[in-house]
């Protein structure tokens, strides 16, 4: 096992600003160094009794962040670019990670765990997850067919699937029903004007995580014209949690892409059952 020189000062004081990076200190045994995290944060269950609360996605209390005399804060995305440079005026080392693929969610891991001297536990952890993802890509990639999935991000107006989720779809046995609009960072731009356009292409399951709202099958049932779409005959609506898909870290390598898998199997299960 490496040891870090003496003349290395890791971080021992961080704030998190989002969900990801918390579950993976946690993960990599290093919660120790969290002073703070986001008000979002429900991964692990724990951190919310533990770590005191001092932001929100796009707004943080600034003053109760920089009372905590945070040597690092880790945050995610140029939407925080606010935050961020509020805390760098203020002389804060402010490190934003913008991972929006999977290789990418892998590589912010491998940095956090790296800054705080867990680099051989983080690259361990890494590789055991990457053995799981690679185990259910190579067992899907056997399945005779591959149904076509619309994954909603929000509904009104109706928002499809970020990249990352769109490539633990294809992992997972499905095929993005959106594929074109994946690569689009921002919500707005991931907006099916036209929500006809997703009858025309007829997912074979479609899958909602509405961020912060509960996911309604029945609403999206009984979408006008909408009646004729194959996973609304077949009943093949359901829901997964947003902590677990829309955080990418390693909720979405995990647990994300197992209740992906899951759906996908059973569809699969069911259209051998019927000879198809």
């Amino acid at each position: 096992m490496l040891s870090v020189p003496a003349i290395i000062q890791l971080p021992q004081r961080i704030v998190c600003l989002t969900e990801e990076t918390t579950e993976w200190l946690y993960l990599l045994g290093e919660e120790h160094r969290i002073v703070g995290i986001s008000g979002y944060t429900v991964r692990p269950r724990k951190a919310r009794l533990e770590k005191p609360k001092v932001s929100a996605f796009l707004t943080a209390k600034i003053d109760q962040i920089l009372a905590l005399k945070p040597d690092c804060v880790f945050g995610f995305s140029d939407l925080q670019a606010d935050i961020a440079s509020a805390l760098i005026r203020h002389g804060v080392q402010v490190t934003v990670f913008n991972q929006r693929s999977v290789p990418e969610i892998f590589s912010m891991m491998y940095q956090v765990a790296a800054t705080v001297g867990a680099g051989e536990k983080g690259l361990q952890l890494i590789a055991e997850i990457q053995a799981k993802v690679e185990a259910i890509r190579a067992e899907t990639r056997q399945w005779p067919r591959r149904p076509k999935v619309y994954f909603e991000e929000w509904d009104e107006p109706p928002i499809s699937a970020i990249q990352w989720v769109s490539e633990l779809i294809g992992i997972a046995g499905g095929d993005d029903c959106f594929p074109e609009l994946a690569t689009q960072s921002l919500g707005k731009n991931r907006i099916i004007a036209d929500s006809s356009e997703i009858v025309r292409r007829n997912p074979d399951i479609i899958i909602g995580s509405w961020c912060g709202k509960k996911f309604r099958p029945e609403t999206v049932a009984a979408r006008a014209g909408w009646s004729d779409v194959n996973a609304v005959k077949h009943q093949q609506i359901f829901e997964v949690k947003s902590p677990l898909i829309l955080q990418p870290g390693p909720a979405a390598l995990t647990d994300g892409l197992a209740a992906l898998h899951e759906i996908i199997r059973q569809w699969q299960t069911q259209q051998h059952r019927n000879g198809l």
